[in-house]
C-alpha cells in the first residue's frame, strides 16, 4: 500500500531564486566597482565568488521549476532529484572559482602591489557583504520550512560569500595600515581555501542524496516510534528502508498481521500506522507491504532482492 502525503507546490520557491539572482547582479557590480577602485587581488575573488552566484541561483531556479513537475509516466516519483544536481554543480562552481581565485592569486605573492582607494572600496563591498547577508538569512528560513537542497545551497554559500567579504575587508584595512602588500593575495589565498572547502561539501551532499543514502537517524527512530508501539497489538515489522529525494521522503516497510485477519482489518490498520507516520514525519511517501505473521516465508523476504521459492 503506499500513500504520499500532499505536496506544497514548490514552484512559489521560484521567488527566492529569483531574489538570489537580483542579490547576485548588485553584488557583482559593488565588488567590481570595489576591486576597480583598489586594484586587490582579495577583492577581485570577492568579486569572483559573487559571479559565481549568479551563475549558482540560476541553477537554484532551474532545479525548482523542474522538481515542481508532477510525477509522469516517464518519472513515476517526481523530479525532486533535480534539486541535487543544482546544488552539485553550484558546488562544482565554487570549486572553479576558488581554482581561479588561486591562480590570481599564488603569482602576487612575490609580486605584490599597492592599494589604491581603501576607503570606497571597503564600503562598497561592505554595501555587497550587507546585501548577501540579508538574501541569505531569508533563503534559510524558506529552505527550513519547505525542506529545500537548492535554497539550503544556496544559502549556505551566500552566507560564506559574507564571511569571506568581512575577513577581506578586515585584512584590506589592515594592509592600508601596515602597507605589507603581500598580505592581500595571502587573504585571496585564504578565501580560495575555505570557498573550496564549501564546494566540496555541496558536491559531497549532491552525491549522497543521488546514491539513495538512507534518512538521518533521528527521523528513521521517529518511524521506528510509531512501529513499536503496534507490537503491543501482536503487530510486528521488519525491512524498513529508507530514502531522500530532494524534500520529499521515500520510506518503505513490511507489516506483519494475524493470519486470520480480514483485508478490512488489515487496510485498516494500515491506514492508522500510515497517519500516525505522517505526523511524525512530514514530506513523506511511505510503501507498507502486509504479511501474515505466522507465516515463515514473511520473513525469509526482507532483502532489498526478494528471494526466488
Amino acid at each position: 500500500m503506499t500513500v504520499a502525503t500532499p505536496k506544497k507546490a514548490p514552484i512559489s520557491l521560484t521567488r527566492y531564486a529569483w531574489l538570489s539572482i537580483v542579490a547576485a547582479l548588485v553584488t557583482i557590480a559593488l565588488k567590481s566597482g570595489a576591486y576597480w577602485l583598489t586594484g586587490s587581488v582579495g577583492l577581485f575573488s570577492d568579486a569572483l565568488e559573487s559571479a559565481v552566484n549568479l551563475v549558482a541561483a540560476g541553477a537554484v531556479l532551474w532545479a525548482l521549476r523542474l522538481s515542481a513537475l508532477p510525477a509522469d509516466h516517464d518519472h513515476n516519483f517526481g523530479h525532486d532529484k533535480a534539486e541535487y544536481f543544482s546544488s552539485g554543480l553550484e558546488g562544482g562552481l565554487i570549486i572553479a572559482a576558488a581554482i581561479t581565485i588561486l591562480q590570481a592569486s599564488i603569482p602576487r605573492l612575490s609580486d605584490p602591489s599597492p592599494i589604491e582607494s581603501v576607503g570606497a572600496g571597503v564600503l562598497l563591498s561592505l554595501g555587497a557583504a550587507l546585501v548577501n547577508g540579508a538574501v541569505s538569512w531569508v533563503l534559510f528560513r524558506a529552505a527550513r520550512v519547505n525542506h529545500s537542497l537548492p535554497l539550503a545551497a544556496d544559502a549556505q554559500h551566500l552566507l560564506t560569500d559574507v564571511i569571506t567579504s568581512v575577513g577581506v575587508l578586515v585584512a584590506i584595512v589592515l594592509v592600508s595600515w601596515t602597507h605589507l602588500y603581500w598580505l592581500d593575495p595571502l587573504i585571496a589565498i585564504g578565501v580560495a581555501v575555505s570557498i573550496l572547502l564549501t564546494g566540496v561539501r555541496l558536491v559531497r551532499r549532491s552525491l549522497a542524496g543521488l546514491m539513495d543514502v538512507a534518512l538521518p537517524v533521528d527521523e528513521i527512530a521517529s518511524i521506528e516510534a510509531v512501529l513499536t508501539r503496534y507490537q503491543q497489538q501482536g503487530i510486528d515489522w521488519h525491512a524498513l528502508r529508507t530514502r531522500q529525494s530532494g524534500a520529499r521522503r521515500f520510506v518503505s516497510v513490511h507489516i506483519l498481521v494475524p493470519g486470520d485477519w480480514t483485508v478490512q482489518d488489515g487496510h485498516d490498520l494500515l491506514e492508522q500506522l500510515e497517519y500516525e507516520v505522517y505526523q511524525a514525519l512530514p514530506h513523506v511517501s511511505l510503501s507498507t507491504h502486509l504479511e501474515p505473521i505466522n507465516d515463515p516465508l514473511s520473513f525469509v523476504d526482507q532483502d532489498i532482492d526478494r528471494s526466488v521459492f
